[in-house]
C-alpha cells in the first residue's frame, strides 16, 4: 500500500470537512443528487465517447497502481546484473540458462535467455527497446484517461451550475428560491473541481510517476545484459549502471558495498 497515496485522501477529505463546518456549512449543504448525476454521469459518458469500452475500463482499473506500492529497487536491479555478469565471466553465457528458470522478473528472463540464444546485439536491443516502448504507450493510454477526466470534471460542472442558473433565473418572480437555487447551481462546480484536483490529475500522476520507475528499470536491465553479452568486466558495469541512480541512491549504494 502507498502510504502517501493513503494519507493524501485522509487529509484532503478532512481539509473539505473541516473547511466546510467552520464557515458553518453542514454536510447536506452540499450534496444534490441531481447534481451528482450531472457532473459524474456526464463526465463517464464523455469518457465513454472518448475512448473505446476496452481501454475506458482499463484506464479506470490502474486508479488501484495508485494505492499499490511499487516495489522497485534500483540498487536491487544493479546486483542482479552484477551477479549474472560474474556468473558468466566464470561458467560463460550459457550457464546464464539456468539462472534464468528462477527469475521472477519476465522481462530481465527474456532478456537473459536471448542472450543464451546468442541474439545479435543490435537485435537485443531492438527486442527490448521495442518492448519497452509499448509498455510505456500503454501506460500512457491509461494516464490519458485520468487526464481527459480531470478535463471534463469541471467542464460537467459548469455544465451543470449553466442549468442551474437558467432554472433560478426562470423563478425570478418567486425570490424566496434565488438563494436555494443559486447554491444548487454552484454545488455542481464544486463536484467538477473535487473530480479534477482531488481524484484525477493526482492518480494521473502517480501513475506517471510510477511508469517512469517501471521505464528506467527496464532501461537499466537493457543496459546490463547488452554488457554481459559483450563481455564487459563486472565491476565496469556496476560503475555504468550506476549513471542512472541519482546522487544520493548512489552514495546509499556505494556506502553499502564498502560494508559488505
Amino acid at each position: 500500500m502507498d502510504i502517501s497515496t493513503v494519507l493524501g485522501f485522509v487529509v484532503g477529505i478532512a481539509c473539505v470537512i473541516i473547511s466546510l463546518f467552520s464557515s458553518g456549512g453542514t454536510l447536506g449543504d452540499f450534496y444534490d443528487p441531481t447534481s451528482v448525476f450531472c457532473v459524474i454521469g456526464g463526465t463517464f459518458a464523455s469518457l465513454l465517447i472518448a475512448y473505446p469500452m476496452p481501454k475506458f475500463l482499463e484506464g479506470i482499473k490502474t486508479i488501484k497502481y495508485a494505492f499499490k506500492k511499487q516495489e522497485l529497487d534500483p540498487t536491487d536491479i544493479i546486483k542482479k546484473i552484477n551477479d549474472l555478469a560474474l556468473s558468466a565471466r566464470k561458467e560463460g553465457l550459457l550457464a546464464l540458462e539456468e539462472i534464468a528458470q528462477s527469475m521472477d522478473d519476465p522481462f530481465l528472463q527474456k532478456g537473459v535467455l536471448l542472450i543464451v540464444d546468442g541474439t545479435d546485439a543490435e537485435l537485443l536491443r531492438s527486442i527490448l527497446e521495442t518492448e519497452i516502448a509499448f509498455v510505456e504507450n500503454r501506460h500512457k493510454d491509461n494516464q490519458k484517461v485520468w487526464e481527459t477526466m480531470a478535463d471534463l470534471g469541471p467542464a460537467w460542472g459548469m455544465i451543470g451550475t449553466l442549468i442551474g442558473l437558467i432554472v433560478m433565473l426562470g423563478a425570478l418572480n418567486d425570490p424566496s428560491t434565488l438563494g436555494p437555487k443559486m447554491a444548487v447551481a454552484l454545488v455542481t462546480t464544486f463536484y467538477g473541481s473535487i473530480i479534477a484536483n482531488f481524484i484525477a490529475t493526482p492518480i494521473a500522476n502517480k501513475l506517471k510517476l510510477n511508469s517512469n520507475d517501471e521505464i528506467l528499470h527496464k532501461q537499466v536491465m537493457v543496459e546490463g545484459l547488452l554488457s554481459i553479452q559483450a563481455g564487459e568486466n563486472p565491476r565496469v558495469i556496476e560503475e555504468k549502471l550506476k549513471a542512472f541512480l541519482a546522487p544520493g541512491i548512489r552514495r546509499t549504494f556505494d556506502n553499502q558495498n564498502k560494508d559488505e
